[in-house]
């Protein structure tokens, strides 16, 4: 073997790559689109049907063909992933997977057909993060049925739970000849989760952090250090703060470096914004503080367009396994339309650079355009 080619093998050995999106909300309209929705009555005072969501997306963008297979909804995205052969694919699955009528009279309801799951199996999704303020949307007896339908599926779940050890107990994802990674699940009161949610020792519910005091991290870097092994990568998902806006909270930004501080914590996939949000690259390594909706219903619905919520992107982390060291970070662009992710144009891709550009100059990072119009983070 030359030595160029055994060099770059032994780098590659000594890489792991991990694929994070933001919200993947497949409940309500995109439910309606697949083989096998839910009723569509829903509870809100908006509208009293998921099907006028797809109304509302086919006034936009033309008409959705019904019924849509599993794949539809991912478009490009299933290529993209192809091409970045991940390690391990991340989302946070926004939305109760039921057919639960116990709903919370909460404004809002999100469920996705059990006979729909397969949906997740079609993008070969490893790790779905349930630590949200829509997994319980439908009553516990909603979340039950979440938790046995992605385990009949194959499909790895953290963050929430039948009682507080398997709420907080992470996800252990084994990835041949190079290690583990270890994706832990938490929500934050401050993304909208009601408080009476908190799983606890008698009762399920997601793993709800008390506050994002040094405390809470203490007792991070308690839970992690009892699982992590030497080589292990560790992923702290964390669903908190409002859904538009562009401010990062000193407490969100402490709590951050706390987490690689004292919780050995390797990539932080912050989510719950409903657009992307800055990055910051601390003691090498990342911060996504919103990565923003990858997949969601709101086509033709008035109001926020300067946030473009219509814009998704695909976080590519690529880690040393030696040091957890960050070695890249890339990002792919897409547009969701006709509840479909397809690539964003070159226009679009310059609006998400030049805006991740502009909030991450106070953070230390900056986004070139590359090949494909997929983004690459810059970093002191």
């Amino acid at each position: 073997m030359p030595d160029k080619e055994r060099s770059e093998r032994a780098k590659d050995a000594d890489e792991i790559v991990v694929a994070v999106c933001g919200d993947v909300m497949t409940g309500r309209g995109i439910d309606q689109i697949l083989p096998h929705p839910c009723h569509p009555r829903i509870h809100e005072d908006y509208v009293a049907s998921a099907l006028d969501y797809v109304e509302l997306a086919e006034e936009a963008n033309g008409p959705i063909a019904r019924p849509a297979a599993f794949s539809y909804i991912w478009g490009d995205a299933l290529a993209e992933f192809d091409r970045v052969r991940a390690d391990a694919r991340i989302v946070n699955l926004e939305t109760s997977v039921t057919r639960s009528e116990d709903y919370e009279a909460k404004g809002i309801n999100y469920r996705m057909s059990p006979e729909n799951a397969p949906c997740l199996v079609a993008a070969h999704v490893d790790c779905c993060v349930l630590a949200n303020n829509h997994v319980l949307d439908w009553g516990r007896a909603g979340l039950e049925e979440t938790l046995a339908t992605l385990g009949a599926n194959k499909l790895k779940s953290v963050g929430a739970g039948r009682n507080l050890e398997e709420a907080a107990a992470p996800a252990i994802l084994d990835v041949a000849g190079k290690g583990r990674i270890l994706v832990f699940g938490f929500g934050s009161a401050t993304s909208g989760i009601p408080r009476d949610w908190r799983a606890t020792d008698r009762q399920s519910g997601v793993n709800l952090l008390a506050d994002l005091s040094d405390r809470t991290v203490a007792d991070i870097a308690e839970r992690v250090r009892r699982v992590k092994r030497p080589g292990d990568v560790v992923v702290a998902s964390i669903h908190w703060g409002g859904n538009w806006g562009y401010e990062i909270s000193r407490e969100e930004s402490r709590f951050a470096h706390g987490l690689i501080d004292q919780a050995a914590v390797d990539i932080v996939h912050g989510h719950s914004s409903h657009h992307a949000k800055a990055i910051e690259v601390y003691r090498s390594k990342p911060i996504l503080y919103g990565c923003g909706d990858f997949l969601n219903d709101y086509e033709g619905i008035r109001g926020h367009e300067e946030f473009r919520d219509d814009l998704a992107l695909l976080y590519v982390v690529t880690l040393k396994m030696s040091t957890g060291e960050l070695v890249r970070l890339e990002a792919t662009p897409f547009r969701i339309r006709k509840f479909r992710l397809e690539r964003a144009s070159g226009e679009d891709a310059t609006w998400l650079r030049d805006t991740l550009d502009r909030e991450g100059a106070r953070l230390g990072t900056g986004m070139t355009l590359g090949d494909g119009d997929r983004l690459r983070l810059r970093w002191a």
